[in-house]
């Protein structure tokens, strides 16, 4: 498997981590059981799988976000956690040009710049969650405060 930047950044860190392939449906059609499937696949409880969500506010910053996939983000609770009155997903098409990654490959590790970043506080129940790895079809499995540590990211509580 090539190295993706997120693995280069976390091997420069020093920080441990295992990666898994999984077969990608080509178009990341991202509706409800997604993370399920994907699961299943990879073999791990899909409440350790942890989607990146990109987000702008109404000052035009972008906030990363991360949380299990099996539950959806409080956008009440993601605005208190960036201080903000308004924030909303990017769109897909904007995704590449800001992050560096594409939708069902964008990762919280190695964007093109540095963004605040959230993480869901129930990342530390977790032994090791999985994480895109920077391009789709791969996950890195990562204890969840090295994710923190790489990330540089702030716990909070963001699922519904």
């Amino acid at each position: 498997m090539k190295k993706t930047n997120a693995m280069r950044i976390l091997d420069g860190l020093k920080i441990l981590y295992e990666t898994a392939e999984y077969d990608d449906d080509g178009e990341h059609v991202l509706e409800k059981g997604a993370a399920c499937r994907m699961a299943e696949k990879l073999d791990v409880n899909p409440e350790t799988v942890f989607k990146t969500i990109v987000m702008r506010t109404e000052a035009k910053e972008i906030c990363v976000f991360c949380q299990s996939a099996v539950n959806e983000i409080n956008l009440k609770k993601a605005r208190q956690a960036a201080g903000v009155k308004e924030i909303a997903p990017v769109k897909p098409e904007d995704l590449l040009g800001l992050t560096g990654y594409v939708r069902g490959g964008c990762t919280p590790i190695g964007m093109k710049k540095k963004f605040r970043t959230f993480i869901d506080k129930s990342v530390m129940e977790c032994e090791k969650v999985c994480i895109s790895g920077g391009q789709r079809g791969i996950q890195i499995k990562i204890k969840p405060e090295d994710l923190v540590k790489a990330t540089d990211a702030v716990l909070c509580d963001l699922i519904l």
